[in-house]
């Protein structure tokens, strides 16, 4: 369990705060809107009203207590900016910091950002892929040339085995996990038999994934 800071309640910064919490967080949410503070107060371990542009209230908060600090500031780049500055300055352990353009991202991390998240980009390029590949589900990047897809079991797979179909070396990717309705188990033997109906975790490059979703 890890302590989390989350500034600004928008709808990334409150879906944020609650998935934090469903994971196992400590989430102390900030927002300067009172209603969207009350809004979210029954759902994670502490709400506060506050407009985290002023210092005092920011040093309120012992930043420098929390694992993350997210600035989760979607209208106000400027805000977004000094928020992230602040909370380096007063000792904050590590800062993410969200925004939508490349060019503010170079501004937010020259004031001490330490990573900087994309939603609406990462979202574009998930959904972009899933209907690219008729058989994927879900898609998280990892790099420009690698990625993790959740697709269907292909039916030729269906009754063989890792080792049997040479999945390594004929698709150039790696099946990491097997899905069935939300029970996730990792396939980590090469005798592992692909069953109908199951979804599989692969990895590898973005063409090879693509190809392999697609070709069903």
């Amino acid at each position: 369990m890890r302590s989390m800071l989350v500034i600004g309640l928008g709808r990334f910064g409150s879906n944020l705060a609650l998935k934090l919490m469903e994971l196992g967080n400590e989430v102390m949410a900030v927002d300067r809107d009172e209603e969207v503070v009350d809004s979210l107060a029954s759902s994670v371990t502490c709400a506060q009203i506050g407009d985290c542009m002023e210092e005092k209230v920011l040093r309120s908060l012992g930043v420098a207590n929390f694992d993350i600090c997210f600035v989760c500031i979607s209208s106000n780049f400027q805000s977004s900016l000094e928020i992230t500055s602040l909370l380096k300055e007063l000792g904050a352990k590590r800062v993410v910091s969200k925004t939508n353009r490349e060019m503010h991202a170079k501004f937010l991390l020259k004031v001490g950002a330490d990573e900087i998240v994309y939603p609406e980009r990462d979202m574009a390029l998930r959904t972009a892929f899933k209907y690219s590949a008729k058989g994927a589900f879900d898609y998280v990047e990892l790099s420009k040339e690698y990625a993790i897809i959740e697709m269907e079991v292909p039916s030729a797979w269906i009754g063989g085995s890792l080792k049997e179909l040479n999945v390594r070396s004929r698709h150039h990717i790696n099946v990491i996990g097997a899905k069935s309705g939300n029970d996730v188990v990792p396939v980590t033997s090469p005798d592992y038999v692909f069953k109908e109906g199951e979804h599989l975790i692969v990895a590898g490059e973005k063409k090879n994934l693509l190809n392999l979703a697609d070709s069903h």
